[in-house]
């Protein structure tokens, strides 16, 4: 079976990674082709991967964009990590790179999504171009990966020219439901008639359920599809329900009804991902990653990166905690991007106080140590936070080096996501053997059993659930304390725990990649 997997970032190629979804186009293909398939991997080029070494141009495709013939690039790239099987291709456009070279993604002020939904209709339009010319080998599914590939599926329904699409069937993957692709119908450069004049789109089964003059990119993915597939089988069944954000209720996210009747026809699929398990990480020594840690913030003050005042008080902190308790536990780590999505739990206030207060104040002569950087909101709210606590060690930016450092030091991972699709970050800490607290959502339900290889918490309110994580969260450093065999029975399940790409990849197979009822998705 010959698969093409079309997607935004693909981690397989150096600076091809934002965020999770770039560590399934990373792995993803490797398990199909370890599996004796084909696979073809398409991405934009962002004006870097096609200067690669190795990089070889193979043809050029022209389509008509807001009302302009432009042409495209494809070239076939190779990654670092070669796997037979295999095939990377990146298409090049000066759009592609219009913000600045090596960007996927773009804030900007031209409204939500403004750029970056121009980049990926052109994306779509030219995938969908290079399909019909067989520029790739004879292929058996497409597999669609969020909203920046909706247009390609929106042809694929739609536009007469590329009907020939629909003989094979298609699979769209939710990996964030809450970035949903929102754009205007008409009436800016940016906008789903300024790309594709003329075109008779499914009005019912595109617009945005809140703005009818808008199109919604992850709703059009969901509609036209002929399977929809998300991250992990506990978040298949939430977003079946509305989102209430202030009860800490993340489901549907005005797509509910819509995944509802995907559900209801037996489109609707929930398939972990996988982790890599290719080596088992050693605990580093105490001093090592407090000098890896000093290190990193005198890289990030010398070229300017981040919040200097965050990084001079770190250094200050790490400082204090050398001298007056060096090597205490626990030692509790927090990894990833500072999101309402990852940390919401935390910032809001339980009994009129910020959880994260009271949560340092639980962990006592114990340490948390913060990597991270994202929402303004969330890096001064930590800062504040380290310079009020004298056992909290923010580190606002991120670098591999210490992350994996930090995954394998601590004695206890700590990942109350509001919800979580899938999660990667609680593997990756299980794998280094150590338990992780989480909110018992989407992939972490899936993957941390309490008691057994973690612990987890859960509630029916913000604040039950509020309430639920300072308390397993003091029974947690209970058992840490006064219970050590019991504390190294639980380290030892979470090591052993297995989530592989293999497993998962039999379930792709069996359930998204089946070839009966090609063309199942909407039609205009």
């Amino acid at each position: 079976m010959h698969i093409v997997q079309v997607a935004a970032e693909n981690d397989a190629l150096p600076g091809g990674k934002v965020g999770g979804l770039g560590d399934v186009i990373r792995d993803l293909p490797i398990g199909l082709a370890q599996a004796g398939h084909e696979v073809t991997v398409i991405t934009p080029g962002y004006g870097v991967f096609a200067a690669t070494e190795g990089a070889r141009e193979l043809v050029t495709v022209t389509v008509e964009f807001c009302s302009v013939a432009e042409t495209l690039s494809i070239f076939e790239v190779v990654p670092p990590r070669q796997t037979s099987g295999v095939r990377y291709l990146v298409l090049e456009h000066l759009i592609f790179s219009a913000s600045g070279a090596g960007r996927i993604y773009v804030n900007d002020d031209a409204g939500p999504f403004a750029t970056d939904a121009h980049k990926f209709a052109l994306f779509g339009i030219a995938v969908a171009q290079a399909l019909k010319e067989s520029v790739i080998a004879p292929w058996d599914v497409l597999h669609c990966h969020d909203w920046h590939t909706a247009v390609l599926l929106l042809l694929r329904a739609c536009d007469p020219r590329y009907s020939i699409l629909k003989e094979k069937p298609a699979v769209y993957t939710i990996h964030n439901l809450s970035l949903q692709g929102v754009r205007p119908l008409r009436g800016v450069a940016s906008s789903l008639e300024s790309w594709l004049p003329g075109l008779p789109y499914p009005h019912e089964a595109i617009v945005d359920p809140h703005h009818s003059d808008c199109v919604n990119l992850m709703r059009c993915g969901i509609n036209l599809a002929d399977r929809v597939h998300t991250v992990s089988p506990t978040y298949a069944q939430e977003i079946l329900r509305p989102s209430d954000w202030s009860e800490g209720i993340v489901g549907g996210e005005g797509l509910e009804q819509d995944l509802q009747q995907a559900e209801h026809a037996g489109h609707l699929f929930g398939i972990l991902n996988g982790c890599e398990y290719d080596h088992k990480p050693r605990r580093p020594k105490v001093g090592g990653v407090w000098k890896l840690a000093e290190q990193t913030l005198d890289d990030w003050i010398t070229t300017g990166q981040g919040n200097p005042r965050s990084h001079y008080f770190a250094l200050k902190r790490m400082v204090q905690i050398k001298r007056e308790q060096n090597g205490v536990r626990p030692c509790l780590v927090s990894i990833g991007r500072l999101t309402a999505q990852k940390l919401y739990l935390l910032v809001q206030n339980y009994q009129d106080r910020p959880v994260m207060d009271q949560l340092l104040e639980q962990l006592r002569s114990g340490i948390f140590i913060m990597l991270g950087s994202g929402d303004p909101f969330y890096e001064q709210f930590f800062l504040k936070a380290m310079e009020k606590h004298g056992n909290f060690v923010f580190l606002n930016g991120y670098s591999e080096s210490l992350s994996s450092a930090l995954y394998s030091f601590g004695d206890l991972f700590v990942m109350p996501s509001i919800y979580e699709p899938c999660g990667i970050s609680q593997m990756l800490a299980m794998r280094a053997g150590v338990p992780c607290l989480v909110h018992q959502v989407g992939g972490l339900n899936d993957t941390v059993s309490n008691g057994q290889n973690g612990f987890s918490f859960g509630g029916k309110s913000l604040q039950e659930k509020q309430l639920n994580l300072l308390t397993t969260l003091d029974d947690t450093l209970m058992l840490f304390r006064e219970q050590p065999e019991q504390w190294k029975k639980v380290s030892r399940a979470a090591a052993k725990a297995r989530f592989t790409w293999d497993g998962s990849v039999q379930q792709y197979l069996a359930q998204l990649y089946r070839s009966d009822s090609p063309g199942a998705g909407a039609s205009p």
